[in-house]
């Protein structure tokens, strides 16, 4: 045994230290010693397939970034999107985010007028988009007012 140990009339007794626990990220233990001692640890993190190297940070998807952590765990984050101007937002590839490509605008009925301009949707009606530039807030139903007209 590598532990110091006393000889006795029964024969050898040999006392077996608290030894430390090992790393668990341990790969190469040496046990020439009374305790046995971590060598190397494990420096990377294995994720879908992958290996990386401690605290790589790593895109995933244009939405997932992660990161190699020293203890050998993948944490990820995922982006928060903020409330889109638009009720017809579209996903591009590529990007995290839905964007508005005809800009603010809002329903009137079951048509998408835009934001900031009175639309007249027929001949008696008149909608109009509230719309507050810069804050993002808009409202996703039109205010629309009805006219007396005339049918001809």
């Amino acid at each position: 045994s590598a532990c110091p140990c006393l000889c006795t009339e029964e024969g050898p007794l040999c006392a077996q230290p608290e030894c430390p626990r090992l790393h668990p990220r341990c790969i190469h233990v040496d046990t020439s010693q009374c305790c046995p001692q971590c060598k190397e640890r494990k420096n990377y993190c294995e994720f879908r397939g992958k290996t990386y190297q401690t605290l790589e940070e790593f895109v995933v998807s244009p939405c997932e970034r992660c990161r190699c952590e020293a203890n050998g765990e993948v944490l990820c984050t995922v982006s928060a999107c903020p409330q889109t101007e638009c009720v017809d937002p579209v996903y591009e590839p590529d990007q995290c985010c839905p964007i508005c490509k005809n800009g603010p605008n809002c329903f009137a009925e079951t048509a998408v007028i835009p934001a900031g301009r009175e639309v007249k949707t027929d001949e008696c009606t008149i909608c109009h988009c509230t719309y507050e530039e810069g804050t993002w807030r808009i409202e996703r139903q039109a205010m629309c007012t009805r006219h007396e007209c005339r049918q001809m």
